[in-house]
């Protein structure tokens, strides 16, 4: 029997936000230091810290102990940074790229690991102007954190696809929903994780890592899903940053769900086998990148491709009883609005080529885009 404590999950949320200057919407590549160091000083019980690059600032939520804790968590730290960074004339916006900034004028932060990381990876890290969201999400033991993180790989592509914000990169359309997952690639130990036997599988692969000198810590292994090097969780890497926290949510509520799901599955003693190849989750993960909602997924289980809408429905009614027992039936059931509606990609899409059509220029019509979304950030905040 299992009992309500046994499937007892903590969440926590990483968000990388990007400083604008609200008069020429472009990024502000060396924004003044007091916006971190006030952010700082006043986000307990969250954390407000620095970024690969200047014009970054990342939130991490305290640890919440429910979906609805999150929301409030999400609300605060964007209001925080929001407000904070006003005062020195400057705005945030949650996207995973910035329409037309230049990577070239940008600037990296001063810290020694970012530092080694720009020696290191070169063209890479200096192209590196994306930014991401990250999910943690703490239950069971090691071992059981494995077993539910091979499982939770086949929806990586889903996650992917109601998350996608960064459809411009240098002034043009890129032809990808997610062109920060293009970028994010390049790097090593990047993807999609194949599956594990344990724990002890994952510390193995680290010291081999380590061993040849690839790495200092499991934290360089930049994997969709990872165990955590900082914290005793998994971590959902794979998501663009949602404009709205309303879809946010919806990403953080299916995966508390799905966790819940399958740590019940195997309370009771049932084993979860790894029914989907790597490679078909990767091919899924790349249709989920180049088209976002309106992708099509391979399903090997019943040797079709599926529209992520029918996906959506079938898991839908999978997880409405850890729905409810979560109290987030109305966050999961969001993403039917995110199907229908588009994501912050779509969106930004629309907009620029309406104002296209109406005879702006390119500049013009980016900047309406980055209008939208400063709006659209604090939207519910």
């Amino acid at each position: 029997m299992t009992h309500d404590n046994d499937l007892k999950i903590t969440l926590g949320v990483e968000e990388e936000a990007f400083l604008i200057d609200p008069k020429t919407r472009d990024l502000i590549s060396d924004p003044d230091p007091k916006i971190f160091d006030e952010c700082e000083q006043k986000s307990v019980p969250h954390k407000v810290v620095r970024e690969m690059l200047r014009t970054q600032i990342e939130t991490n939520t305290r640890v919440c102990n429910s979906v609805a804790e999150v929301r409030e968590s999400l609300c605060e730290t964007r209001g925080l940074i929001s407000e904070t960074a006003k005062k020195y004339c400057a705005e945030i916006v949650a996207m995973s790229t910035h329409p037309f900034a230049a990577w070239q004028a940008q600037i990296p932060s001063p810290k020694e690991r970012y530092e080694s990381f720009a020696m290191l990876y070169q063209e890479i890290i200096r192209r590196f102007l994306i930014g991401g969201m990250h999910i943690h999400a703490g239950f069971g033991d090691p071992d059981m954190r494995i077993r539910v993180m091979n499982v939770v790989r086949h929806y990586l592509p889903l996650f992917l696809g109601l998350s996608t914000s960064s459809p411009f990169r240098e002034g043009a359309e890129t032809g990808f929903k997610s062109s920060r997952m293009n970028v994010l690639c390049g790097l090593p130990r990047t993807g999609i994780p194949k599956a594990l036997s344990s724990y002890e599988e994952f510390k193995a692969l680290e010291g081999e890592y380590q061993k040849w000198g690839f790495i200092s810590n499991s934290g360089e292994i930049w994997w969709d899903i990872r165990p955590s090097h900082a914290y005793p969780t998994i971590e959902l890497r794979v998501c663009d940053v949602c404009t709205k926290i309303d879809d946010a949510m919806t990403i953080v509520a299916l995966y508390a769900c799905l966790i819940r799901k399958y740590m019940r599955t195997q309370s009771a003693g049932a084993l979860v086998s790894d029914e989907i190849l790597t490679e078909i989750i990767f091919e899924n993960r790349f249709q989920a990148q180049r088209y976002g909602t309106f992708a099509f997924f391979a399903d090997p289980n019943d040797a079709t491709r599926t529209d992520i809408d029918d996906v959506l429905k079938r898991l839908l009614n999978e997880l409405r009883e850890d729905a409810e027992a979560l109290d987030c039936v109305s966050d999961i059931e969001h993403a039917q609005d995110i199907v229908k509606n588009g994501t912050s990609a779509d969106r930004q899409l629309d907009l620029f080529r309406l104002a296209k059509l109406n005879n702006k220029s390119t500049y013009e019509a980016l900047c309406e885009v980055i209008d939208t979304v400063v709006q659209e950030t604090l939207e519910g905040v």
